[in-house]
């Protein structure tokens, strides 16, 4: 039989099949406030193309057979079509032009042009086909994968293409993520605060868990299924025994069902010491303890038994106090390899934080010391899960040296969302510019073009399965991250880990029109505040390279005087000397960035203090002395928000008077916070600089 014929009568069939009706949101329950539909607004106004998309978009049709995911991608479709295009997605299941096709690759096969199934097949499990149809003289499109999560992603590129006011004619595009595991890390306790969170406390109720969900779940699925989050670790690094105990799986369980039906797996940080605390056996967690090895394993049964997708578990150990194998005269690789064998017959992984303190004599250089010589001897279901910096996230660090050193272990980079070091929800930085500088690095692991988004991807050293994990910035407030300039961080977050050589100006416009829905001038004048924040915050806090001038509880206020160590203010000038005449922290980088970094006239200005310890008056690239470069970046960041507060003041009329206002808040609360960081900053290193005088 022809395609053309299989088409004919595809269409055909929708004639006779009922359309897979759509089904309760759980929205009736949550705000019903325009912030906390982050950038699934679904709003017309200021869209010219939506008149035109109206053609493209007038019944759905999915198989009889439909999944969970099937159903809640025709739910998105037709709630998104309804409201932004003004009238109902027909359920009639007439042949027309408009009838957008749902569906697996199974499920559609034989319908399809021989083309159209070989680039499907191609694809992997998530990647998915939107194709513009003609047959019988009905234009369809057809949004189509090998499984119903990629169907899901394909959905909701659709309806991006709505929002951003794209074309919906002609549609034939192919995509699927570059990084499999793509994932948030919650820091979330049991008693409902969370670490380093400031959007309010946790989103999970786990008093109240299993026997009542709260409606807020089900919209976080959405939203992360909507830029193609695909794992959650739902507790924090630091973490409590509780949630190894049996009735936190069965909380757990009640969040994984939800989350499944999005195509999202759930984690669990467990304390490594789990089995000495919950069992009344044992009193040792050493890995190489047959009776701890047999916990360990009796444990994961049991949580599988209950969450059969369960993903598996994300450790921190002999980090800051939490307990791990050292305590037991055991490597890193005996732990992590221990929990891997409990998992690996589920198909679960392991994601081992590279996040340690050694006995360097630069801190710096301690996770490249511990793990560099463990290089290729880790189960195949472990990944080293490392920071983007050596450090602990600071407004700008180099790339972390293991990034490129450990060829034959997977590698999971570890980015934060939530703003620590950046001014915490004070501050509006647009963080996608800070990733896509990382993602972008050039290691020259295997020569030039060794990216940093290549060795994540796992394309540079071949491995199977890839990650990207952010730590999360979302609490229980109604907009969901403190601000709403801080969901468009949760948002390139996605974007980025499902294709990391997006750029954060392209991934800007996206967020902008789809939170918005504005016009060309407001979305420019956005975007123009947007792109240059993360570098203003970096100037006004800690610029040139500097980094942990912060207090020490709440890394929030500039305390420089007592930071000494990572700044090295004296007489003679500023910085940490950590070329190959110091520390030689730089000696762990190839040799194409050790000819940079150790040479003080190279090396780029944002990591100069990072790498030298330069005088006060030596003369820099800029043709500034060091301090009065140092003033003017300072003096450079307080005025671009000074900039952001006018240009946000003159869009009054543009957004709705709510955000205007909140956001107008934000923006005076960072502006004070910036000045504070300025003044406190330059009073202090110019004092120290004078004692040369």
């Amino acid at each position: 039989m022809s395609d053309k014929t299989n088409r004919v009568l595809f269409l055909s069939l929708l004639t006779f099949c009922g359309l897979a009706g759509t089904h309760a949101t759980g929205k009736e329950n949550a705000p019903d406030v325009q912030e906390s539909r982050l950038w699934l607004q679904y709003q017309a106004e200021g869209n010219p193309r939506l008149k035109e998309s109206a053609e493209d978009l007038r019944s759905i049709y999915v198989p009889s057979s439909s999944s969970p995911i099937l159903k809640n991608a025709v739910s998105e479709l037709s709630e998104a079509g309804t409201r932004m295009l003004g009238h109902a997605i027909t359920s009639d299941g007439a042949a027309q032009n408009g009838t957008v096709v749902l569906g697996t690759l199974a499920e559609l096969k034989r319908y399809l042009p021989k083309e159209s199934i070989n680039r499907v097949a191609s694809l992997n499990d998530e990647g998915y086909l939107i194709k513009s149809l003609t047959a019988a003289g009905k234009r369809i499109t057809v949004i189509t994968s090998r499984t119903d999560r990629g169907v899901l992603y394909g959905v909701f590129h659709f309806i991006r293409l709505m929002q951003t006011g794209e074309s919906l004619r002609s549609l034939d595009l192919a995509e699927q993520p570059a990084v499999h595991l793509r994932m948030l890390n919650h820091w979330d306790n049991p008693d409902g605060s969370v670490e380093r969170g400031y959007a309010g406390r946790s989103l999970w109720k786990w008093g109240e868990l299993p026997e009542k969900t709260d409606p807020r779940y089900r919209e976080y699925a959405r939203f992360c299924a909507s830029i193609g989050i695909n794992g959650v670790v739902l507790n924090n690094v630091n973490a409590d025994p509780v949630m190894m105990r049996s009735d936190y799986i069965e909380k757990t369980a009640a969040l994984a069902d939800i989350f499944r039906q999005w195509g999202i797996r759930t984690y669990l940080t467990p304390n490594f010491a789990s089995p000495m605390v919950l069992s009344k056996n044992l009193n040792t967690a050493d890995p190489m303890n047959r009776d701890v090895q047999a916990w360990w394993a009796d444990k994961t049964d049991e949580i599988y038994q209950r969450i059969p997708d369960f993903g598996g578990f994300l450790i921190k150990a002999d980090s800051e106090g939490q307990p791990g194998p050292k305590s037991y005269d055991r490597s890193h690789v005996e732990g992590a390899n221990m929990l891997a064998e409990a998992l690996e017959p589920h198909g679960g992984i392991v994601l081992w934080r590279a996040f340690v303190y050694g006995k360097s004599e630069d801190r710096a250089k301690d996770a490249y010391n511990e793990f560099r010589k463990f290089d290729g001897c880790f189960n195949d279901n472990v990944f080293l899960q490392i920071k983007n910096g050596p450090l602990d996230f600071q407004p700008r660090e180099p790339f972390t040296p293991l990034f490129g050193a450990m060829p034959k272990t997977s590698i999971a980079l570890e980015l934060q969302i939530t703003k620590e070091y950046l001014g915490h929800s004070t501050s509006s930085a647009y963080l996608a510019p800070m990733w896509e500088e990382l993602l972008q690095t050039d290691t020259y692991a295997k020569g030039k073009g060794s990216t940093i988004a290549r060795i994540v991807d796992g394309s540079l050293d071949r491995h199977a399965l890839s990650c990207i994990a952010g730590v999360a910035n979302i609490g229980d407030d109604a907009n969901w991250c403190g601000s709403i300039f801080n969901q468009a961080n949760w948002y390139a977050f996605g974007r980025l880990a499902w294709n990391p050589d997006l750029s954060a100006a392209a991934i800007a416009d996206e967020w902008i029109r789809m939170t918005f829905c504005s016009d060309v001038e407001t979305c420019t004048t956005i975007r123009k505040m947007m792109m240059g924040s993360y570098e203003a915050c970096v100037d006004y806090t800690m610029p040139i390279g500097l980094n942990f001038l912060c207090n020490t509880g709440s890394h929030f206020k500039p305390d420089p005087a007592k930071r000494k160590a990572y700044h090295g203010a004296d007489a003679s000038g500023l910085g940490i000397n950590r070329s190959k005449n110091g520390s030689d922290y730089s000696g762990q980088y190839a040799p194409e960035l050790q000819a940079v970094f150790n040479d003080m006239d190279r090396i780029p200005l944002k990591y100069l203090l990072w790498f030298h310890h330069v005088p006060w008056d030596h003369t820099l690239s800029s043709g500034r002395t060091l301090l009065d470069e140092l003033e003017y970046r300072y003096d450079r960041g307080v005025s671009y928000v000074d900039t952001m507060i006018m240009e946000w003041i003159g869009l009054k009329d543009n957004v709705d008077a709510e955000i205007h206002a909140s956001v107008l808040e934000q923006l005076k609360k960072e502006q004070a916070w910036a000045r504070t960081w300025n003044t406190t900053c330059m009073d202090y290193f110019s004092g120290v600089a004078d004692t040369e005088k």
